[in-house]
């Protein structure tokens, strides 16, 4: 880690931008996908390198893989197959003890085999504790919370006492930090569809205005280099 260089304990990414890249270079959706996928490999190799305990990646949310044409989600599915086959033989991932975690409502779209490769890397890595990498795939923030105070109300009925510990246990995300930085790229400077929302409640947010595959390892050194010179006061 860099002397005197802040690092943000858990980082999380939207990578917007993807299908943008890739009709302005006249190619098909899914070789942006690809070429972000290709990105996002060097950009988990610099956040280790940094120092980052926690990263979080929004592959798709619940559209991506429901409303996109078919052509192109299967081309998807065959991008996340190949790259959870990368990380079963990462020797990043086992030199630094990198727990794989994958989120969301994926078990519900994925076909068995794409299925089998992320729980072939999930136990692989599921008693690795220094850090923690973790894919929100089929996830979307507002559907996380829904299902929360769903899951709330099935155990404990209209009368349990809500607080904000009983509301982060009942989370996809219960056994992640806090998010302290999130970056989003494709030049569009909000949120979408309640991305954890909880958890990024006093998250600093950093937004690029390129798309997600121009977006790399250098561009992801900026951005924590510019983290790391905010002061955060939390409403102080």
């Amino acid at each position: 880690m860099e002397k005197d260089l802040i690092v943000p304990g858990h980082v999380a990414i939207i990578p917007d931008g993807n299908r943008r890249w890739a009709r302005k270079k006249n190619l098909k959706p899914w070789e942006g996908h690809e070429k972000g996928a290709q990105n996002l490999e060097g950009i988990v190799e610099t956040a280790l390198n940094k120092g980052v305990r926690c990263l979080s990646f929004w592959g798709s949310s619940m559209d991506n893989l429901t409303k996109r044409p078919l052509e192109e989600k299967r081309a998807l599915l065959d991008i996340y197959s190949r790259y959870f086959k990368k990380l079963m033989e990462s020797k990043e991932i086992v030199k630094n003890e990198v727990k794989v975690n994958v989120i969301g409502r994926w078990e519900e779209q994925f076909p068995e085999r794409l299925k089998k490769v992320i729980y072939d890397v999930i136990g692989k890595t599921k008693h690795y504790k220094k850090r923690l990498l973790n894919f929100m795939l089929a996830y979307n923030g507002d559907d996380d919370m829904i299902q929360a105070i769903q899951s709330i109300h099935d155990k404990y009925g209209a009368g349990a006492k809500v607080t904000p510990e009983l509301i982060k246990e009942n989370l996809m995300t219960k056994d992640l930090p806090l998010v302290d930085f999130v970056i989003r790229t494709g030049g569009e400077p909000h949120l979408s569809n309640g991305f954890m929302m909880w958890d990024t409640a006093n998250s600093q947010l950093y937004f690029y205005d390129g798309n997600f595959p121009d977006f790399d390892e250098k561009k992801f050194e900026e951005a924590i280099e510019d983290y790391s010179r905010r002061q955060r006061r939390f409403g102080k």
